[in-house]
């Protein structure tokens, strides 16, 4: 059975283009570490809900995008030692070389109870 992360951040629109070059170099990381796939969604229909939504949820601004990841995983076993991997490796960026704000994202493990076709 697969294991996903997942991650909502807020990232100025100014630094889109330095967000993509940043996920390419680090999503291969995860891949060299066990993950089988890594997917990264710049917001493109992201309304204002009434009650909550994703931009308030990570406090984005006006001038930035909602990002919407997930990283795919064999198992949670080999999730938990490959981010082991991933905060040890010097490749890592320090959390104020990020180019958004790493504070307000939001992350998560899930394990997959519907998956189709599958």
């Amino acid at each position: 059975m697969s294991y996903i992360d997942g991650f909502v951040i807020a990232v100025p629109n100014a630094n889109r283009e330095q967000f993509i070059e940043h996920a390419r170099t680090l999503d291969v990381i995860f891949l060299e570490v066990g993950a089988t796939r890594v997917v990264e969604c710049w917001g493109d229909d992201v309304p204002d809900g009434k009650l909550t939504d994703f931009r308030r949820a990570v406090h984005a601004t006006q001038d930035e995008s909602v990002v919407f990841s997930w990283i795919e995983w064999p198992d949670k076993a080999t999730r938990d030692a490959g981010m082991k991997k991933i905060m040890e490796d010097p490749r890592m960026p320090a959390p104020g070389d990020m180019p958004f704000d790493g504070k307000r994202m939001i992350f998560g493990g899930f394990k997959p109870v519907v998956s189709l076709p599958g």
